[in-house]
């Protein structure tokens, strides 16, 4: 379905440009009954605020129409788009957001039911003038439990709907050995200065800073585990990691249909230069995990449960019978540059004193915002139907508050700030319960949050036919350029010498 444009030069010379735009030559109907609802769509983006800068927002009428017309107006400019599916050229979108930058474009949905038209009540979409990152890079991964190997690292240009591979699991898989990747992180949104980590065949940490990638053995005796959920430093060569002894149990009658847990973590720091690891803080009693670097990198937010075995069965047993007990609450350590060394931890967010656990501390680019995951126990609230996302404003102490407006009645968790502040991205299964997909809100200076809105597509429905979950949604400034080939060829090394502990 392609938009044809019609400019209207003569009347630009003495009043604001005009700009109607058909879709299969749509036209408003000439009589119709109005409705005080509105249209049932998908994606629901009625109200939300957007980026100046996202690409088209897609829609389908929901509601068995036998046709129907949609228009989007701002200051005399329309784009009409004829169908039950709304598909807005990309080039007269981005015409029409950037004019109503700073306030809305108007959607007016028609529908035909038995021949008889009926016009739906009227909705806004606020443009920001806060622009997006250009790209959003996210791990693609089927929601089951024994084919996990069929996955990739994807990274998607916001302004389009352009998607590429960043890592390809299958490229380094045999049919008897598997693969999976995990974790990415960038330091500063960089998208030239990246990691993430592989497990099984072919297992390491991959590291591409400014166009060199090496494959890292983090493995040694005097850690629990190789890194995991990393965090870089903003400005120096230093990754904090949380190492871990995981594991699963499935339910076949809880509404959390996984609980995922550690026996033992604790958080550790790489030095990429010197290929060495160190603990930072080994307390058997504490289980440290989910590191994040505050933007000035002086603090090291994580969250710690505190567990003490009684060391009358396996830990992994005495766990699993207390997985509803474990509440875990945010920390911080102060972190000096020149000596590589960390205060005494400062509790931060006592989730734990009011019954609930909180995960994945994320600290605003300006330093005042803390967001984290809450629900009522454990640290993996991507499985969590209660999960819902708080935030603290750090400049007026440790009160926290859940979202109002970007929260939904499924699980919210895995998310990110933009690099400017103003937006942040995140995992939600409020579409079906069952998949991840991403979702975008706008975050004012004041940290009021908007409704949030699922990422665009080009095929409105293509959600609903992707089987396929999005987890640790992450902004970039651009584009990885380095192929899966490349990424795959650098896995089946060996890469560096095993690392080397040091000890405080």
């Amino acid at each position: 379905m392609k938009t044809t444009r019609y400019w209207f030069k003569a009347l630009a010379a003495v009043a604001a440009a005009v700009i109607v735009c058909a879709c299969d030559n749509a036209k408003i109907p000439s009589e119709y009954t109005e409705s005080d609802k509105l249209p049932n769509i998908y994606p629901d983006y009625a109200g939300v605020t957007i980026p100046v800068n996202i690409a088209p927002l897609t829609f389908q009428l929901m509601d068995g129409a036998e046709d129907a017309v949609t228009r989007f107006s701002c200051d005399g400019e329309e784009i009409l788009c004829g169908g039950w599916q709304a598909l807005p050229d990309i080039d007269d979108w981005k015409d029409m957001a950037e004019k109503a930058k700073g306030s809305s474009i108007k959607v007016e949905v028609y529908a035909s039911h038995d021949g008889k038209w009926t016009k739906y009540k009227p909705f806004d979409i606020f443009v920001s003038p806060d622009s997006i990152d250009t790209y959003l890079s996210y791990r693609l991964i089927s929601p089951s439990y024994v084919t996990y190997e069929e996955l990739t690292l994807s990274q998607r240009c916001l302004e389009n709907y352009d998607e590429s591979v960043m890592v390809d699991n299958m490229l380094c898989g045999t049919e008897t050995q598997g693969q999976c990747v995990n974790c990415h992180n960038y330091q500063m949104y960089n998208p030239s200065r990246m990691q993430f980590h592989a497990r099984q065949n072919h297992g390491g940490t991959i590291i591409a800073y400014d166009g060199k990638i090496e494959k890292i053995n983090m493995k040694n005796d005097s850690i629990i585990s190789a890194g995991v959920y990393p965090a870089w430093h903003p400005t120096e060569k230093l990754i904090a990691y949380s190492t871990d002894k995981t594991a699963q149990v499935f339910h076949t009658g809880d509404i959390n249909k996984i609980e995922v847990f550690d026996s033992e973590s604790d958080l550790i720091l790489f030095d990429i230069d010197k290929n060495e690891v160190s603990n930072i803080e080994a307390d058997t009693a504490e289980f440290e995990v989910y590191p994040a670097w505050s933007p000035d990198g002086k603090y090291l937010y994580y969250c710690s449960a505190h567990i003490e075995y009684k060391d009358t069965v396996p830990h992994d047993q005495e766990l699993m019978l207390h997985l509803l007990d474990i509440r875990y609450s945010i920390y911080r350590k102060s972190f000096d540059v020149k000596t590589r060394s960390f205060g005494p931890r400062e509790l931060v967010f006592d989730a734990a004193a009011q019954g609930k656990s909180a995960t994945l501390p994320r600290i605003s680019p300006d330093g005042r915002f803390l967001l984290f995951s809450l629900a009522k126990e454990g640290c993996f609230h991507i499985w969590h139907k209660d999960a819902d996302l708080w935030m603290i404003d750090l400049q007026k102490g440790s009160e926290a508050a859940p979202l109002k407006r970007a929260n939904s009645d499924e699980c919210e968790s895995y998310h990110t700030w933009s690099s400017n502040g103003r937006w942040i991205v995140f995992s939600s299964r409020r579409d079906d319960g069952n998949f991840t997909r991403p979702f975008i809100a706008h975050i004012d200076k004041d940290g009021n949050d908007t409704k949030a809105f699922e990422l665009p597509q080009a095929d409105p429905n293509f959600h609903r036919e992707f089987l396929k979950s999005y987890n640790i949604p992450e902004f970039m400034k651009g584009k990885v350029t380095v192929t899966p080939q490349q990424f795959a060829k650098i896995l089946k090394t060996d890469g560096r010498e095993p690392v080397k502990f040091r000890s405080k």
